[in-house]
C-alpha cells in the first residue's frame, strides 16, 4: 500500500499535487510519503506481536535523519553498516540499546565509537573481526555483545549482486567455523555471547530461501544450547521483498506466519533488519523531460535525472514503473528514458512503451523509496537532489539541493598550484 495516486488526472502524494512541490524546488528530486512509511513499519512490526522482536530498520536503504526519526517514534531501532550510519542514528535520536552493528569491514576506530555509545550488539562476520572488537573493549574496560553471522549457503533467489548467503560470498561464517568461534568467543574476557545472526539478501520474493535459511539457524542454535552457550537474540536480518513490477513477494504477515509456524516456541528475542519493505515503495524520484530524439529509429527520452541520482537500473538492470505526473492519452512508443550523465549505460527506462513525453513534462520514477539517494553519487560533478517528506496536505525539504560550492567542499589546491 502506498499514498501516489491520481487525482484529476495529476498524480499526488498524499493530499498535495506533485507538480506544486516541482514547480517551488525545481527538479529532480526525491519524495517521500510519511503516511507509507509509517503504515508498512506498523504493518511488518505488527505481524510478529505474538513473540518478543525487535525491528531494526536497515539504515543503508535510506539514511535520511527525518526517516530515521520517524523510525525512531514508533518504537523501532536501526540496522548499520558504518560508523557514519552510526552517527546518523544516533543524532536521529535512535535508542543506542536499539542498534544492531553489521557488515564484513568495521574498523577499530568504528567499533570503538560503537562501544562507547553502548549499542546492543555486533553481527560479527569473521574470526579477526572477533578478535578486534574484544580487544577494542578490553581497552575501553566494557564487555561487547556479539551475535556470530552464519552463512547458510542458502539461494535467495534474487540478484547476484544482492545475494549475501551463498558460500561464494563475502558475508558471514560456515556453520562448521562459527561453531569453532562461539567456543572461542568463551574464552574472551571482552565479550559476551548473546545472538546468532544470519542474512541471506536483498529483494527475496519467495518463503523458502527465508525458512532453509531459519532452518540452519535452527541447527546451530541446537548445538550451541547442548553446549551450554546462552543464546538470548536471532536476528534473521532482512531481505524481504516488495513489488517493483510483476513480482509477488510475500506479505509482512504472510513472511511472520510461516516463520512463526518453524520456531518450534523458541523463547529468544527475535531481531529483524528490513529496509526496503519498508521505504522502497514510499518514495519516487521526480525528473523532467529535458529532450527527445530518434536514433536509427531508437526513441529516446531524455531526463534531468540520471545514474548519479538513481542507479539501480544500471547496477541491477533493475524495473521502476515510470509514470506521467499528469496523465496522458493517445499515441504510445517505446523508448529508453536515459540520463545527462556521459556514460551508455545512464538509463532509468530501457525498451518500455511510454506515452509521447514532450520537454517540460514531468514523470515520476516509482518505488524509488529504498536505495536511491544513498547510493546516489556526484559523478560528472552533479549536486545530489532534494529529499522531500509529504505528510498529509504538507511538504518538508529533509534535505535540500546541493549548490555547486558543494562540490568543492574539502579539496584544497596545494601552494605550489596556486601561483
Amino acid at each position: 500500500m502506498n499514498f501516489f495516486h491520481y487525482k484529476n488526472e495529476e498524480l499526488w502524494c498524499e493530499e498535495i499535487p506533485i507538480k506544486d512541490i516541482a514547480a517551488a524546488l525545481g527538479t529532480p528530486f526525491y519524495l517521500y510519503s510519511y503516511r507509507t512509511i509509517n503504515h508498512h513499519f506498523k504493518v511488518f512490526d505488527e505481524s510478529f506481536a505474538g513473540i518478543p522482536h525487535l525491528v531494526c530498520f536497515a539504515a543503508k536503504a535510506n539514511s535520511n535523519l527525518a526517516i530515521l526519526r520517524m523510525i525512531a517514534h514508533l518504537g523501532g531501532g536501526v540496522d548499520i553498516v558504518s560508523g557514519g550510519e552510526l552517527y546518523r542514528a544516533l543524532q536521529a535520536g535512535v535508542d543506542p540499546r536499539k542498534i544492531v552493528y553489521s557488515g564484513v569491514g568495521k574498523k577499530k576506530s568504528e567499533i570503538e565509537y560503537a562501544l562507547a555509545s553502548n549499542i546492543l550488539l555486533f553481527n560479527v562476520e569473521s574470526a579477526q573481526e572477533l578478535a578486534v572488537i574484544n580487544a577494542c573493549a578490553g581497552q575501553l574496560r566494557k564487555k561487547a555483545a556479539i551475535a556470530l553471522r552464519i552463512n547458510p549457503d542458502v539461494d535467495p533467489r534474487t540478484h547476484p549482486h544482492i545475494s549475501t548467503g551463498l558460500k561464494e560470498n563475502k558475508f558471514g561464517l560456515a556453520v562448521e567455523e562459527a561453531l569453532e568461534q562461539y567456543r572461542l568467543a568463551k574464552s574472551f574476557a571482552h565479550v559476551e555471547v548473546t545472538g546468532i545472526s544470519c542474512h541471506i539478501g536483498s529483494q527475496v520474493t519467495q518463503m523458502t530461501p527465508f525458512l532453509e535459511a531459519f532452518g540452519e539457524i535452527k541447527k546451530a542454535l541446537q548445538l550451541l544450547q547442548a553446549n551450554g552457550t546462552v543464546i538470548k537474540h536471532i536476528d534473521l536480518g532482512g531481505g524481504l521483498g516488495i513489488r517493483y513490477d510483476q513480482e509477488e513477494p510475500p506479505l509482512p504477515a504472510e513472511y511472520a506466519r510461516a516463520l512463526l509456524a518453524a520456531n518450534n516456541d523458541n523463547d529468544c528475542t527475535f531481531i529483524f533488519e528490513p529496509g526496503r519493505v519498508i521505504v522502497g515503495n514510499a518514495g519516487i524520484l521526480v525528473t523532467e523531460v529535458l529532450y527527445t530524439k530518434v536514433n536509427n529509429g531508437k526513441n529516446f527520452i531524455i531526463v534531468d535525472a540520471g545514474m548519479n541520482d538513481l542507479i539501480r537500473p544500471s547496477m541491477y538492470s533493475s524495473y521502476h514503473e515510470i509514470r506521467p505526473l499528469r496523465k496522458k492519452r493517445g499515441e504510445e512508443a517505446v523508448a529508453d528514458v536515459v540520463g545527462p550523465i556521459c556514460e551508455s549505460g545512464d538509463f532509468l527506462a530501457k525498451k518500455r512503451k511510454l506515452p509521447l513525453y514532450q520537454p517540460g513534462e514531468l514523470m515520476a520514477v516509482m518505488s524509488a523509496g529504498a536505495y536511491g539517494f544513498t547510493m546516489s553519487s556526484n559523478y560528472n560533478s552533479r549536486p545530489r537532489v532534494p529529499e522531500v517528506l509529504v505528510k498529509d496536505d504538507r511538504y518538508f525539504q529533509i534535505r535540500k539541493r546541493e549548490a555547486y560550492s558543494d562540490l568543492l567542499r574539502g579539496e584544497e589546491v596545494p601552494e605550489f598550484l596556486r601561483k
